[in-house]
């Protein structure tokens, strides 16, 4: 399977996209591929906020986490509980896009056994 990257490389190279767009695009891409807007809000939201615990967080709390409004808060609810926040990918609750947005901001927190 080819990346995203890989796409923009490959239609770079057969002239259907310019070199310049590649470069722009791989250099506003982190690690993760999330990019410097979504690195902004997510920074906006930590500063002021702990991790939120995807298995105890009310709709409120999980609407405030960007990209996520009412819909998806409810998913996120009705999908718990949560081994890991990339459950919310595994399980289809959210796309990739969605979690890479706000996947830094929350925790996935078990219970002690007891």
């Amino acid at each position: 399977m080819i990346s995203a990257a890989g796409v923009l490389t490959l239609m770079a190279i057969v002239g259907l996209l310019s070199p310049t767009v590649v470069a722009q695009e791989n250099n506003s891409s982190g690690a993760n591929g999330s990019s410097a807007s979504t690195n902004g809000a997510q920074a906006a939201f930590s500063s002021s906020h702990a991790p939120l615990d995807l298995n105890s967080a009310t709709k409120a709390q999980l609407r405030d986490l960007p990209g996520i409004g009412d819909a998806c808060a409810q998913k996120i609810i009705d999908g718990r509980p949560y081994q890991s926040r990339f459950d919310l990918v595994r399980k289809h609750i959210i796309p990739a896009s969605t979690y890479r947005k706000m996947s830094g901001l929350v925790i996935a927190r078990q219970n002690p056994p007891g």
